[in-house]
């Protein structure tokens, strides 16, 4: 469990980890840490305060949105908010260095939330580095 995340809704983790892979958990657009606090009423707000949700999840686990390897959102107004959310979700990923993501439509979220995103982070090897220009243009031949 992190400190300062909200609530879960249900008995479960905010994250677990395994061999490195972090699980973050589905976070809803709670605006505070208890999970009867209230939700933002548009896609775009919802959708910023579930990643928001999700960083202070990550950071919790020494990680940051640089880390995420793949998401998955769900969505219960797939058509009129799948556009609207993707402009919110893209400006927290640097284009090129976004995670795989699926994105699905789904009947219902818990209390009504419009949108939820779960994450799988890897943590970097320890001591690993990051390869010089030379080794990367050795593998790239």
């Amino acid at each position: 469990m992190i400190d300062g995340a909200p609530d879960p809704v249900a008995p479960f983790s905010h994250a677990v980890e395994q061999d490195g892979w972090v699980f973050v958990t589905g976070q809803m657009p709670f605006t505070g840490t208890a999970s009867d606090s209230p939700y933002p009423k548009n896609i775009e707000a919802q959708t910023r305060q579930v990643m928001e949700n999700l960083k202070r999840v990550l950071a919790g686990c020494g990680l940051g949105l640089e880390h995420v390897v793949s998401a998955r959102v769900f969505l219960t107004h797939f058509e009129e908010d799948y556009a609207r959310m993707n402009r919110v979700y893209a400006g927290y990923f640097a284009p090129g260095k976004r995670p795989a993501r699926t994105c699905v439509g789904v009947t219902g979220l818990a209390r009504g939330a419009r949108v939820e995103i779960d994450f799988i982070a890897r943590r970097p090897a320890a001591g690993k580095r990051r390869p010089s220009a030379k080794s990367k243009r050795r593998r790239s031949r």
